[in-house]
């Protein structure tokens, strides 16, 4: 996966092969935008993610287009939504997921020490359904850089979609790294739970989210 610090420019896309309709349908807005940090330039700065560039150049929308004479790009310009929209589903179903692998005890303890950084309070019964939930917080936390993919949606209808398809290859992923924690990942995807609920205890047993952490060092 490319470095999600890395930008191209509109001039920068245009050499790959974009054209402006393109970049309307299919990026949308900029992912950087701005003015100029030359003072003698008023040109707006207008900076796309490379990474999320490379995953809708890998879709068949992408190529579509690409492969489209100049009226059908105007009438795919009049559609751009809907377009972006299917691009970023499809970039999200093929985007390679690398999960940290890690020993178990190693992300044992990394989880604890995670959700004590969260705030963790108390001293609750630490219950394994409980470990195995800050287990899955932290990977799903440490594959947020992910969450990139869904840019190009930034005030689209199809925004909800993307993110619940997003998430459910994430806990996929986890689950197939760590098979001890597929169970969890299996019940979150069935439930629809997203980033959003990060901190929260299943909901099949092992108490709220300001239970203490185990006392066990980190």
């Amino acid at each position: 996966m490319t470095d999600r610090t890395t930008y191209t420019t509109l001039t920068g896309l245009r050499r790959r092969g974009w054209t402006d309709t393109m970049v309307r349908s299919l990026l949308g807005e900029p992912d950087v935008q701005g003015r100029s940090p030359r003072l003698w330039s008023l040109a707006p700065v207008r900076l796309y993610l490379l990474a999320r560039v490379e995953a809708v150049e890998r879709t068949e929308e992408f190529a579509r287009c690409a492969r489209a004479p100049g009226g059908s790009r105007s009438a795919a310009a009049a559609s751009g939504a809907r377009a972006r929209r299917q691009a970023v589903l499809t970039a999200i179903r093929a985007e390679p997921i690398a999960v940290p692998r890690l020993p178990l005890a190693d992300l044992e303890r990394r989880a604890v020490r995670h959700r004590r950084l969260l705030g963790a309070r108390g001293a609750g019964e630490m219950t394994p359904d409980l470990l195995v939930c800050w287990q899955v917080n932290y990977l799903r936390q440490a594959l947020k850089r992910y969450e990139a993919l869904l840019d190009g949606l930034f005030g689209d209808v199809g925004l909800a979609e993307a993110g619940r398809l997003l998430d459910r290859r994430l806990y996929e992923a986890i689950a197939g790294a760590y098979p001890e924690l597929a169970e969890e990942c299996r019940r979150r995807v069935a439930a629809g739970e997203s980033a959003g609920g990060f901190g929260r205890a299943p909901a099949r047993g092992g108490g709220g989210g300001d239970q203490g952490v185990p006392q066990r060092g980190p």
